[in-house]
């Protein structure tokens, strides 16, 4: 029996698990990536980390055989990361090369939104597809393309950066890479907060978040305040929702995905922004895309996607 270790590279957390063939994470753990600002140290603790889980499988003779890893900036055609914002590592960082000294195991790292697409293919609802789109709607904006059965890697593994698309001509929010008008400031956990910000300037309805600083703002409680009625969290998801879907019709026009897989902590509110999202795709396609193209959540909701993704960056190349 085999297993592969999945490893997903946060800014605030790094999370290891090992996965089967089936998807089924058997055991994981995470610590804090910031506590670790010399890299040899943090991949050594990385090293030790999997041999500790290996250990913890809860049957005995699983073989490792090797080790899939998702990060911000990670180029899969270099194995690096590279000037990642988020990362305490700045600059290009020789990731794989100096994993490798450490243990001998096939290793790949790939961008975390792209090897959530291969999740999404290998264990998720888009394993009878070719054309597909996942994004991911975190902290920032990512998305994974897949396109006639091939996920678009790019000159040097930096395809897919779709959220730092300019929207506006140069003229609104600055996203994490310092675009103005990028996708990401606005569709993004980060960017619903600032949206609630807003329209709070915009609009004089009464809101429970007037009282609130941004420090306090929490996804969990716009998507409560949505269901409880409050107006500036309904025009909050749906402004949201209208900017995602113009945007998703405009890459519609790249690759003719058959469906978008929405997933990360804006996703998890459901109807709020995944209603307005596809009333405004449907809105903006072209004729020809009209009634074709869907809006899914991810079919690793529950699983640890990002864990997934990581692992099956191996376990793609098993089950070609």
């Amino acid at each position: 029996m085999k297993v592969v270790a999945g490893i997903d590279i946060g800014g605030t957390k790094t999370k290891i698990g090992l996965v089967d063939k089936d998807g089924n994470n058997l055991v994981q753990t995470d610590f804090y990536t910031r506590e670790y600002f010399d890299l040899n140290a943090y991949l050594l603790h990385i090293v030790n980390t999997i041999k500790e889980l290996h250990t913890q499988l809860p049957i005995p003779g699983y073989t490792l055989v090797g080790i899939g890893i998702g990060a911000p900036n990670a180029s899969s055609r270099r194995g690096t990361i590279e000037h990642a914002p988020n990362l305490v590592w700045k600059g290009i960082v020789p990731f794989l090369d100096e994993l490798k000294k450490l243990i001998d195991l096939p290793a790949k790292i790939m961008n975390d939104a792209s090897a959530a697409a291969l999740g999404e293919m290998l264990f998720g609802h888009a394993k009878e597809m070719k054309d597909f789109i996942v994004v991911t709607l975190g902290t920032g904006f990512g998305s994974g393309i897949v396109a006639n059965g091939q996920l678009i890697e790019g000159f040097d593994g930096f395809a897919g950066e779709l959220g730092h698309t300019d929207l506006t001509l140069g003229d609104g929010r600055l996203t994490g890479l310092g675009i103005k008008g990028g996708l990401e400031a606005y569709v993004s956990s980060t960017g619903l907060k600032r949206t609630i910000l807003y329209m709070l300037c915009k609009y004089m309805d009464d809101s429970k978040f007037r009282s609130f600083s941004y420090d306090d703002l929490h996804g969990e409680d716009i998507m409560k305040a949505a269901e409880e009625g409050d107006p500036i969290a309904l025009k909050a998801f749906e402004y949201t929702g209208r900017i995602l879907g113009f945007a998703l019709a405009n890459f519609t026009a790249f690759t003719q995905p058959e469906a978008f897989f929405l997933m990360g902590g804006l996703a998890n509110s459901g109807s709020w922004i995944f209603e307005p999202t596809k009333k405004y795709l449907e809105k903006h396609l072209l004729e020809i895309y009209k009634g074709k193209v869907k809006v899914l959540p991810s079919g690793m909701i529950g699983k640890n996607a990002a864990i997934l993704g990581a692992a099956a960056l191996i376990w793609e190349d098993f089950k070609k």
